[in-house]
């Protein structure tokens, strides 16, 4: 194990006042550690910005994480990581721990003790405390961010919201619509506040009137679409559209529009966000604007695996941009 060219590991450990034995017990990930000794022994390290240097062989896996496994928009990454992973001779290894925003606590220690040649992490963030671990043990990590705004010092690869919001909704202003509604994600992630916000410019710049109660944020999932355009259809004066920020939405408020007796796109014309595969076997098939998910996955992982072999990435975060494709779920308005 060598050390960096301004401090060894013994140093820390005699500066910390425990045995080196101890220190390595920290940096390999070892469970016995005593929590508080743990978190303790990891800011000396990071206030040192030690990073580990092993002369072993490089792990032949690599990890990607995700918060839950929605197998209509995760295994797009999923096939993304792979293929690059797999071209590098590099197995995957699949871990589900956390919520939307970061990876679970207990999560680190695991991968510390897995030692991969490097993370591909599917969240809007991950905690300092982690990031430090991870950069002190010399694993690579990469953001997948449909989801959030990570920190500028975090490797990160995520997509033209804003734009893709924009295009969705003057899509359906040049087909005529006027009364165009949004249901967006949760409140606390970028990407629906970025989505939601391309809407609005599109309608300012048509000067077209927002209705606040045209504004839904909803959870990406079928449920809440169909929940939030229920209450939208129920308005006194509908809208004729409905930009859904995710496929599943936009699946979820064709149902709801099947409900009150709407035909889709004769009477409501939807959009979704994601391009899933499922969008192209819906009835009708959905209008969606193209979120590369697949090439985010390949982005990041080529990124990590830059990294892991020592580059020093010119920039650490990459916006791929998205495109709308037009399907069966649009058209024209008519009057009800």
């Amino acid at each position: 194990m060598a050390s960096t060219s301004r401090v060894t590991l013994a140093e820390i450990a005699a500066e910390a006042g425990v045995s080196l034995a101890t220190m390595s017990k920290v940096l390999n990930g070892r469970a016995d550690v005593a929590p508080a000794t743990r978190v303790r022994l990891e800011e000396h390290l990071s206030r040192h910005g030690y990073t580990r240097r092993s002369s072993s062989p490089r792990s032949e896996l690599l990890e990607l994480v995700f918060h839950e496994l929605e197998s209509s928009w995760s295994m797009e990454v999923i096939e993304g990581v792979e293929d690059v992973a797999h071209a590098a001779g590099l197995s995957v290894v699949l871990t589900v721990s956390g919520d939307r925003h970061a990876p679970a606590p207990d999560w680190i220690e695991g991968v510390l003790r897995r030692r991969p040649a490097g993370v591909v992490l599917v969240f809007s963030d991950i905690g300092g405390p982690h990031r430090d671990m991870l950069r002190s043990r010399g694993i690579p990590f990469a953001i997948v961010d449909p989801a959030g705004d990570p920190p500028p010092d975090v490797p990160s690869v995520g997509s033209a919201n804003w734009s893709g919001g924009l295009m969705a909704t003057r899509h359906l202003i040049e087909l005529g619509h006027r009364r165009i509604a949004a249901i967006t994600g949760p409140e606390d992630m970028m990407c629906s506040l970025a989505r939601v916000d391309g809407y609005r410019s599109a309608m300012n710049a048509a000067g077209l009137p927002i209705d606040p109660a045209w504004i839904r944020f909803g959870d990406f999932h079928t449920t809440g679409g169909e929940a939030c355009a229920r209450e939208i259809l129920a308005l006194p004066d509908p809208p004729t559209a409905i930009f859904a920020g995710s496929d599943l939405q936009a699946l979820g408020t064709i149902a709801a529009a099947r409900e009150v007796g709407l035909s889709v796109p004769d009477d409501l014309s939807v959009v979704g966000y994601d391009d899933i595969a499922l969008s192209r076997w819906m009835s009708p098939q959905l209008t969606t604007v193209h979120q590369p998910l697949k090439r985010m996955g390949e982005e990041a992982t080529r990124l990590v695996l830059r990294m892991a072999e020592g580059e020093v990435p010119d920039t650490l975060r990459m916006d791929l941009a998205t495109h709308l494709v037009v399907r069966g779920s649009t058209a024209a308005p008519r009057s009800r």
